[in-house]
């Protein structure tokens, strides 16, 4: 086999592979002589099967074989003979003229082949306990931990049927069918929908006018929706709306207490103070993980400039600007809505993809120097948890995972890289800082990094779209 360097500019590499077809006849010999004593043709006895036959019977195939062989087992010598990793598959080229494909199958002709792929780059790792980075921590305060409690006991709260005027805090039940001009429009009907007044779960304007209405009630309301209505075709439209209203309730005392809990499916208001405290404290660890992550990517960022391999940008930018272009569509947007333009939100979209891959060569390299592993429990763990977002189907995708090494491997890269995360926030100088809920919450966009990167040229994200046109967006 003669191996030749035809590319070596920046990471790229090509090679050219010619494997002699004296080398293919000894391959293709060697086969035939395997297969001679378990071949079975009529007309020979076990065994007994001339070479020079079997050639004419399975030559072509068997040579094949040799070729399929070669093609899977070069491309990863050559780059374990060279020192080098291929940034992603190598690719492989052939001939595909059919006169010389049928001549090497023939054994009449060289085989020849080129491998093109981008290499890793060589990454000289820094130290990093001159790193610094602050953590912010939120002491949950007590009335936070108290007003998520109401707001769990407040699905737990009774109504009782009442006669009279609806006031804010009742619970109306009504129909309704929304109109453009006189004519319904799809998604804008409900029947026995129910209301809690002063809840803004509808559009600005529809609950307030509401308010007033009795039990048996037929009135018409107009409204308007609002300019960022996430459906386009009624956002900043006057709507109409026909309105039965078929029940009003006011409500129970709002009560936290055993029985409460009890309805909600726990032993005590005890327990339920607990799983509240405890879901509050995630949801904001959650947050102070993703600042102080945010802020050692961004250092790391600053010290590892380099070449990233193209192959690797431009899945990654593709990736991200499918994203993009499905947010948009979904919302009935453009970039020109958005104030950017195409080009400009590529532009922003291509750097945020350079980003990423450096930053995952030098985690990965980070993780590999740790001796950072994940294990098959780990795994496991994180294929449970993926499997159970689509209920129904939670079997097909476990088999899918499971039979597919490099759609498993997907689920397994932000394992890795979240406890390469955990490693160096032992190594670098973390500092703690007390900070309030609004300070934790605060959007860090101008303080740089990927996040800020990002929302130059991100659709402003507006919340999926109601199943009933009438409700508002939720917040973001």
């Amino acid at each position: 086999m003669q191996i030749t360097e035809t590319l070596n500019e920046g990471l790229k590499r090509e090679i050219k592979v010619v494997v002699p077809k004296g080398d293919m006849e000894s391959r293709l010999v060697s086969r035939l002589g395997d297969a001679q004593g378990k071949a079975r043709i009529n007309g020979f006895r076990p065994g007994k099967v001339p070479l020079a036959h079997l050639r004419k019977v399975y030559g072509k195939s068997f040579m094949a074989e040799v070729v399929n062989e070669i093609l899977n087992n070069s491309t990863r010598d050559i780059l374990a003979e060279r020192g080098e990793k291929a940034a992603m598959q190598p690719e492989v080229q052939m001939t595909e003229d059919e006169k010389e494909a049928e001549a090497i199958l023939a054994g009449q002709k060289d085989f020849e082949f080129t491998v093109a792929y981008e290499v890793i780059p060589a990454i000289e790792l820094k130290d990093v306990t001159g790193i610094k980075v602050t953590r912010q921590v939120l002491d949950l305060p007590e009335d936070e931990v108290q007003a998520q409690m109401e707001r769990v006991a407040e699905s737990a709260r009774t109504y009782e049927p009442k006669k009279g005027k609806a006031e804010e805090g009742d619970r109306v039940t009504i129909d309704f069918v929304g109109k453009l001009d006189g004519v319904p429009f799809d998604g804008g009907a409900g029947t026995d929908q129910q209301l809690t007044l002063g809840s803004k779960q509808f559009i600005p304007g529809f609950e307030e006018q509401i308010v007033g209405f009795k039990a048996g009630d037929e009135k018409t309301i107009t409204v308007t929706f609002p300019e960022n209505y996430q459906a386009a075709h009624l956002a900043g439209k006057e709507a109409t709306f026909d309105i039965t209203v078929k029940e009003v309730a006011k409500p129970g005392k709002l009560e936290i207490n055993d029985e409460v809990a009890k309805t909600l499916g726990l032993e005590s208001a005890e327990k339920l103070t607990e799983i509240v405290r405890s879901q509050l404290e995630s949801q904001y660890g959650a947050l102070t993980r993703q600042k102080v992550k945010r802020e050692l990517l961004d250092a790391l960022d600053a010290e590892y400039q380099f070449e990233a391999p193209s192959k690797l940008v431009e899945a990654e930018f593709n990736n991200i600007w499918q994203q993009v272009t499905n947010d948009l569509q979904q919302a009935g947007k453009t970039f020109a809505d958005e104030d950017t333009t195409e080009e400009e939100a590529r532009a922003e979209y291509q750097k945020l993809a350079e980003r990423r891959v450096r930053l995952g060569l030098v985690l990965a390299e980070m993780g590999e120097k740790a001796g950072i592993q994940i294990t098959d429990d780990e795994m496991q763990r994180a294929l449970f948890e993926f499997v159970r977002r689509y209920p129904g189907q939670e079997q097909e995708v476990y088999d899918f995972y499971r039979n597919n090494p490099s759609a498993l491997a997907n689920l397994r890269a932000p394992l890795f890289e979240e406890k390469v995360v955990d490693h160096l926030l032992t190594q670098v100088d973390v500092t703690d800082v007390k900070v309030s809920k609004e300070e934790l919450l605060a959007d860090d966009e101008d303080e740089g990094g990927e996040k800020a990167e990002a929302k130059k040229a991100a659709p402003k994200k507006k919340a999926p779209a109601k199943k009933k046109a009438a409700k508002e967006d939720d917040a973001e």
